[in-house]
C-alpha cells in the first residue's frame, strides 16, 4: 500500500518493507555522522525518517528545521521510534526551505517560553504540537456544542456583527466607520437571538466572535472572543436553561474524552467527568456570596461582597468537595447586576445565572422580558429611553414568547479544561488592549 501525503498517523499500522510517501515539516534533526535522523511532523503526528546520506536542500545546504519536505521510503518497525515505526528514506524533495534562525523554537519546551514571546511569534508557535493541541480540543468543543443543540432541534444562525449600538445598554463598544456614519461591533447577538426565537424558530444557536471594548488586562479577558450562544422559547425560568446547559456540557465532556485523549495528555489534563454537570449544585447569589465570604475569612482573607474572581474559586472548591463537581451554578442575581432585559423574579432578584467551572465564570444567562409593558416600565430604572430602543420595542410589540438563553465563552472553557494560566493561550490570534497582530 502507499500512504498518502499527510497520513503520518497510519505509519505504525503498516508492515515492514511497505512503500510510503509522506510530506510535512522538519521537526527535529539528529546528525549521527553516517546516518541522519529527521523527525517529520504533520497534522496527525510525528514520524522518524532515517537517511543514510545527508539530506541537503535544493541549494546544497544542510536541511533546516521547519522546512517542508516530501519523502519516499519504506516502513521499518522500531519500538524506540515515535509511534513504533520509522521510515527508511530512499528519496526526498525540499518544497520550501525555512531560514535557519527562526525566532521561535517550534520543537522546544514551551513551558520555558514566556507568553508574550509565544504570541509575538504566533505563526510559528501554533506549529508546536502542544500549542496546536489546544485548538484541536477547542474544535471538538465547538463541534460537540453544535451537534448537541442540533440534536435538540435548534437551528444554527449567523447574525451581523455590525450593529447600531449596545445590546446590553453598555458603553464598552468598538466604533467602526460605516460609510457616512458610525456603527459598533456587536457585544453579543442578544437582540438577534431573541428576534429569531420570536420569528418562529423558537430554538437557535450561534458560534461567532463577540467584541468588548473593556480596558482589562487580566488572564481572563479578551477584547475579541468566541461566544457560543443559545436562545430558546417557551421556558418558565432560568432553571430550564441550567438543565439544558447540564446536558450540553456533559456531551462536550464525553466527546473530549472520546476524541482528544492524546491532546489532553500533552497538558497533563483529562476530559472532565460527563457526570459532573448533573452533580453540579445550584446556589442563589446571596447564599453564594455568604459562603464564599466565610471561606475567605477562614482562609485568612477578608470578607467578600460580590461574586468576584476570588469568590468564583472558593465556590468551585466548595462544589468539588461537597458535590464531587468543579462546576457550580449561581442564580437569582440582583437586578442591579443584570441587563435591563433580564426577567425579574421579584423586586430585587432576577431569573438569571452564571456557571462557574474550575474557578472561573464560563457562562452567563437567564430568562428575558417578553412583555412590552414590562419592558417600558423597566427602561427608566436602567437610565434608558424608549426612543433609543425602538427595534427592541418593535420585537416585543409584535408578540414574543417567554424565552431565555445563555452564552459560553469558548476560550474560557478551553482554558479551564486544559488548565491554561491565561485565556489568551486559548485564542488563535488574541486581541487585547495592545495586540492587534498577527
Amino acid at each position: 500500500m502507499r500512504i498518502l501525503t499527510k497520513d503520518i498517523s497510519k505509519i505504525a499500522g503498516t508492515g515492514s518493507g511497505e512503500p510510503v510517501e509522506l510530506a510535512g515539516w522538519v521537526h527535529r534533526i539528529r546528525d549521527m555522522g553516517g546516518i541522519t535522523f529527521v523527525v517529520l511532523r504533520d497534522r496527525s503526528g510525528l514520524v522518524q525518517l532515517v537517511f543514510t546520506k545527508k539530506p541537503l536542500d535544493p541549494q546544497g545546504g544542510a536541511l533546516t528545521l521547519e522546512s517542508i519536505i516530501t519523502v519516499k521510503g519504506r516502513v521499518a518497525v522500531n519500538e524506540k521510534a515515535p509511534g513504533g515505526a520509522e521510515v527508511q528514506a530512499e528519496s526526498f524533495e525540499c518544497l520550501s526551505r525555512a531560514v535557519p534562525d527562526l525566532p521561535f523554537q517550534v520543537n522546544g519546551d514551551i513551558s520555558k517560553v514566556g507568553l508574550e514571546t509565544i504570541l509575538d511569534n504566533r505563526i510559528l508557535s501554533l506549529r508546536n504540537p502542544k500549542i496546536n493541541a489546544i485548538f484541536k480540543v477547542q474544535a471538538v468543543i465547538i463541534e460537540a456544542f453544535s451537534a448537541y443543540l442540533r440534536s435538540k432541534d435548534f437551528t444554527e444562525i449567523k447574525t451581523s456583527k455590525l450593529v447600531w449600538g449596545g445590546t446590553e445598554g453598555g458603553t464598552e463598544l468598538f466604533e467602526v466607520e460605516y460609510f457616512d456614519r458610525k456603527v459598533c461591533l456587536a457585544q453579543s447577538p442578544q437582540f438577534y437571538k431573541e428576534a429569531l426565537v420570536a420569528s418562529g424558530m423558537e430554538r437557535v444557536f450561534e458560534v461567532a466572535p463577540a467584541y468588548r471594548a473593556e480596558k482589562h488586562d487580566t488572564p481572563r479577558h479578551l477584547n475579541e472572543y468566541v461566544s457560543m450562544d443559545v436562545e430558546l422559547g417557551f421556558i418558565e425560568s432560568e432553571k430550564d436553561l441550567i438543565d439544558l446547559e447540564r446536558g450540553l456540557l456533559a456531551h462536550i465532556f464525553e466527546e473530549l474524552g472520546r476524541k482528544n485523549s492524546a491532546e489532553l495528555a500533552l497538558w497533563n489534563a483529562a476530559a472532565p467527568d460527563p457526570g459532573a454537570p448533573e452533580k453540579a449544585p445550584v446556589i442563589c447569589y446571596e447564599d453564594a456570596v455568604k459562603l464564599a465570604s466565610d471561606m475567605s475569612v477562614k482562609a485568612g482573607g477578608g470578607r467578600l461582597f460580590d461574586i468576584n474572581p476570588e469568590a468564583e474559586r472558593f465556590l468551585c472548591e466548595w462544589s468539588a468537595r461537597e458535590h464531587g463537581s468543579e462546576l457550580v451554578f449561581v442564580n437569582e442575581f440582583p437586578r442591579r447586576y443584570r441587563p435591563f432585559y433580564t426577567f425579574p423574579s421579584d423586586a430585587n432578584r432576577t431569573m438569571s445565572f452564571d456557571a462557574l467551572f474550575k474557578g472561573l465564570e464560563i457562562t452567563t444567562g437567564g430568562k428575558r422580558l417578553h412583555s412590552y409593558q414590562a419592558f417600558v416600565e423597566t427602561l427608566p430604572r436602567f437610565g434608558l429611553k424608549l426612543e433609543d430602543m425602538q427595534n427592541y420595542a418593535a420585537l416585543l410589540q409584535s408578540g414574543c414568547p417567554p424565552h431565555g438563553g445563555f452564552a459560553i465563552g469558548c476560550e474560557r472553557l478551553t482554558a479551564r479544561i486544559l488548565g491554561l494560566a491565561n485565556v489568551k493561550e486559548a485564542s488563535l490570534f488574541p486581541r487585547d488592549r495592545r495586540r492587534v497582530e498577527p
